[in-house]
């Protein structure tokens, strides 16, 4: 029996000795692998956990607000019977001439609203006269020759001066877009004198309607630039003119203060049993086909006379 209890103790301590030299090289390998980790790795990975991605809207990108263009907005009332009325005979020294007499128009006709519209020499001023929605003798449809997002700038009948006391060329003022209705025109009228020439221009498609007229002697001449058809009308006690209608203009006579007793001395194209050369009062003289032809178009219709 005391050799059984030698040989058991014995080993007690041999597998004492075991655990503490094992247990001693395990903690040897973790501080060797503590040493050796990567400088900045982190001392336990943490383990990974499925998170949902967060999506994000796009925010969108306002419409930015279009930045008023031109003069800016006048919303103030004005009683526009108070102002001057702008028509074939008032003189309005007020009222500008044509600042760009062959420059370009807008392709906008305009036609005051309710009594009238009020007319501005210059958008930040006040009024100087008032453009009527209905006259007598027309010329209430006004071709514009620019457009702002508050105004128009338009050709006017009348005149700024008579030729002995000033410049009596095609007047011109600004109508505020919320006193006017305006409409799309695709046709004009292109006289060149040099070419004895005459157009009707139609959505840019040409119509040759003369190559020959009378126009305005060196003492009365045609007044050049651009202009529109104010009215027309037949009228018989001209004989001249042999019942044909008489197309009237915007302008009138550069030299004269007025014509066959009348205050003013509008320009027209009319019939005439002379209809050649140069010897007119100032008006274009044709024959019965382009008189026919350019009756046909609407009031207000852009007309250029060139050299």
């Amino acid at each position: 029996m005391a050799d059984s209890g030698e040989t058991v103790a014995p080993r007690r301590r041999r597998a004492v000795w075991i655990a503490v030299v094992l247990a001693v090289v395990l903690v040897a390998a973790a501080l060797t692998a503590w040493v050796l980790r990567p400088a900045g790795a982190p001392a336990s990975a943490p383990s990974a956990t499925a998170s949902p991605m967060a999506t994000s809207t796009p925010t969108p990108t306002p419409t930015p607000t279009p930045t008023p263009t031109g003069f800016p907005a006048n919303t103030a009332a004005y009683d526009v019977t108070a102002l001057p009325q702008v028509n074939v005979f008032a003189v309005i020294p007020e009222l500008p001439v044509d600042d760009d007499a062959l420059g370009a128009f807008t392709g906008d006709e305009a036609v005051a609203k309710g009594i009238g519209a009020p007319v501005f020499a210059d958008p930040l001023g006040a009024p100087v006269a008032y453009l009527p929605s209905e006259f007598p003798y027309h010329g209430t449809t006004v071709p514009v020759v620019e457009r702002q997002q508050n105004w128009v700038k338009v050709l006017l009948t009348g005149r700024h001066a008579v030729p002995s006391h000033g410049n009596p060329a095609q007047v011109s003022g600004w109508l505020r877009t919320q006193d006017v209705v305006l409409s799309r025109s695709d046709v004009y009228v292109d006289v060149s004198i040099s070419h004895r020439a005459i157009d009707i221009v139609r959505k840019g498609v040409r119509e040759r309607i003369a190559n020959d007229f009378a126009w305005g002697r060196s003492d009365t001449p045609t007044p050049l630039g651009r202009a529109f058809i104010m009215t027309r009308a037949v009228a018989p006690e001209f004989a001249y003119t042999r019942g044909h209608p008489i197309i009237y203009l915007s302008v009138q006579s550069p030299t004269l203060d007025g014509f066959n007793g009348a205050d003013v001395a509008i320009t027209a194209f009319h019939y005439h049993d002379w209809h050649s050369g140069q010897i007119s009062n100032g008006c274009i003289r044709l024959t019965p086909e382009p008189i026919a032809k350019l009756a046909e178009l609407p009031f207000g219709t852009p007309v250029y006379v060139r050299p």
